[in-house]
C-alpha cells in the first residue's frame, strides 16, 4: 500500500483523546502555522500541493480558498460539510469518529489561513455519537490553549461549534447547508453571489469537506510540493475510498491517487476481489450520483488503457465511456445484481430528498422513479426506457443546485450501458417481476 496521510494512526489506542493525538504529532500544523507562517503563506501551501476537493466536485482546494472575500472589518467563516449522506459514502463519519482532533486541527489551521474567528462543523443529524465525539475534542483543545483566545500566543482568535443538521441530504449542497445553519429551511441559494462573497450570515464564507481540512494537516506538515509528490497530474495525494457491495473486504481505504482499479478491487492489500467467486458485473465509483460503467469499462478505458482511481482516469471519455471519482463512494456490484432493481432504489432516495425548490427537480425525480417502478414490477413498456433518458435530460443542467444531476446521470447510464436489461424486463414482465430475479444473457438467475 502507499502511504497513509490521515489514517496513519487510526488504530492507535486512545488516539481519539489529545493527549495520546498529541504524542503521535498532533497540532504540529497549527504550531507551524501560527509561529513561523503568515495565513497567505499557508493558502500558497495548499495551493502548491495540488489538493482537490474530497467531497465529490474535485474542486482545487487552494484556489477555491484564494476566492474568499477580504473586505476589511467584515467577519470570515469557515464551515466544514460533514454532512455525509450520499449514498456508498462513509469514510468521514469514521475519521470524525476515530480521529477527532485530525479534524479539529485541520479547522484550526484552516481558519488561520482564511482569517475566521469563528467556524463550524455542520454533521448529518443521525451521527448524534459522533458530534459528542467532536465536542469532547474541541473540550480538550480550548483546554491545552488551541481554541479560544491568544492560541499559542500568537496573537490568532478562533471559536469552534459543532451543529448538528435535520438529516437532509439537500444540505450537503454548500448553500443548502448554510440556510439550515441560519436556522432556516435547507433550500439551495441561487448563485451568484458566492458563499466566498456572501455566505454564512451574508459574510465571505469557505464550505469544505471534511476529508478536505484533514488533508491540510499533512501539506503544513510536510510541505505543499512533497504532498504534490504523491498521486499522478492534477490527482496529488492520498483518497479516502469507502468500499462496499459485493467485495470480500469492504471498508474504508486510505490510497494513493493512481492506484489502477483492478488492483484496488482484486489485490489481497485493498478490497480481495469479488465474494463467492462470482464476477464483477458493474462499479458505481464515487457515490450513487455518478455514472455507473460495467466491468470491462470500469478495468480500462475504452481506449484499452488501464483505469486508474483519479479523477482524470475515471472521467475518461466523458460520460459515454466513463465516470467521476467523486466522494470515493465505491460501490461493486457482482453477477447477482438486477440494475434495473438498482436504479430504481437509487432514484427513491433522490425523490425522497428532493427539496422540491425546482420543478424539473421536484417532478422529474418523481417521474424517475414512478416509470423504474413499474419497469421493475412487470408493468413497464418499451417506450419508458426511452422516457426515462427523456427525463433525465430535462432534469439535468435545470436546476439550481446539483441534485438534478444526482438524480438524472444515474438513470442515463445505467439506460446506456445496461439498456438490454432494461428491454428484458419488458419482454419478460412475468419473470422480471419475480423477487430476486435478475436478467443474465444465458436466461434468468433466481
Amino acid at each position: 500500500m502507499g502511504r497513509k496521510l490521515l489514517t496513519e494512526h487510526i488504530n492507535v489506542e486512545g488516539i481519539n483523546t489529545f493527549e495520546v493525538y498529541r504524542k503521535h504529532g498532533g497540532y504540529r500544523s497549527v504550531e507551524k502555522a501560527l509561529k513561523t507562517m503568515t495565513p497567505d503563506e499557508v493558502v500558497e501551501e495548499v495551493k502548491k500541493s495540488g489538493l482537490r476537493g474530497r467531497g465529490g466536485a474535485g474542486f482545487p482546494t487552494g484556489m477555491k480558498w484564494s476566492f474568499l472575500a477580504k473586505p476589511e472589518g467584515v467577519p470570515r467563516y469557515l464551515v466544514c460539510n460533514a454532512d455525509e449522506s450520499e449514498p456508498g459514502t462513509f469514510k468521514d463519519r469514521q475519521l470524525m469518529s476515530k480521529l477527532p482532533h485530525l479534524l479539529v486541527e485541520g479547522m484550526i489551521t484552516s481558519s488561520y489561513a482564511l482569517g475566521a474567528n469563528t467556524s463550524y462543523i455542520y454533521i448529518r443529524g443521525e451521527l448524534l455519537y459522533v458530534l459528542r465525539i467532536l465536542e469532547k475534542a474541541i473540550a480538550e483543545a480550548y483546554a491545552n490553549g488551541f481554541l479560544g483566545k491568544n492560541i499559542l500566543g500568537s496573537g490568532y482568535d478562533l471559536d469552534l461549534h459543532v451543529h448538528p443538521g435535520g438529516g437532509a441530504y439537500i444540505c450537503g449542497e454548500e448553500t443548502a447547508l448554510l440556510e439550515s445553519l441560519e436556522g432556516k429551511r435547507g433550500n439551495p441559494r441561487n448563485k451568484p453571489p458566492f458563499p466566498a462573497v456572501q455566505g454564512l450570515y451574508a459574510r465571505p464564507t469557505v464550505v469544505n469537506n471534511v476529508e478536505s481540512i484533514a488533508a491540510v494537516v499533512p501539506i503544513i506538515n510536510e510541505g505543499g510540493d512533497e504532498y504534490a509528490k504523491l498521486g499522478v497530474g492534477k490527482s496529488t495525494g492520498t483518497k479516502l475510498i469507502s468500499a462496499c457491495g459485493h467485495l470480500n473486504k469492504p471498508g474504508i481505504y486510505e490510497i494513493e491517487l493512481g492506484v489502477p482499479v483492478e488492483e484496488f478491487i482484486y489485490s489481497d492489500e485493498y478490497c480481495g476481489g469479488i465474494w463467492k467467486g462470482r464476477e464483477l458485473k458493474a462499479v458505481v465509483a464515487g457515490g450513487s450520483s455518478v455514472p455507473i460503467l460495467p466491468k470491462e469499462l470500469i478495468l480500462k478505458t475504452a481506449a484499452g488503457e488501464n483505469r486508474l482511481m483519479t479523477y482524470e482516469s475515471l472521467s475518461d471519455g466523458g460520460f459515454v465511456t466513463g465516470t467521476m471519482l467523486g466522494s470515493g463512494g465505491f460501490i461493486a456490484m457482482d453477477e447477482t445484481t438486477c440494475i434495473v432493481r438498482n436504479t430504481w432504489n437509487f432514484s427513491r432516495f433522490y425523490h425522497h430528498e428532493s427539496c422540491g425548490q425546482c420543478s424539473p427537480c421536484r417532478e422529474g425525480t418523481g417521474w424517475l422513479e414512478k416509470v423504474l417502478h413499474r419497469l421493475e414490477h412487470g408493468h413497464g413498456h418499451m417506450e419508458d426506457i426511452d422516457l426515462l433518458v427523456s427525463v433525465a435530460k430535462q432534469i439535468e443542467g435545470n436546476t439550481i443546485c446539483p441534485l438534478g444531476e444526482a438524480a438524472a446521470w444515474p438513470v442515463a447510464a445505467a439506460v446506456r450501458h445496461f439498456r438490454h436489461e432494461f428491454e428484458w424486463h419488458v419482454t419478460n414482465a412475468k419473470e422480471a417481476a419475480q423477487p430476486g430475479a435478475v436478467y443474465r444473457a444465458n436466461g434468468v438467475l433466481v
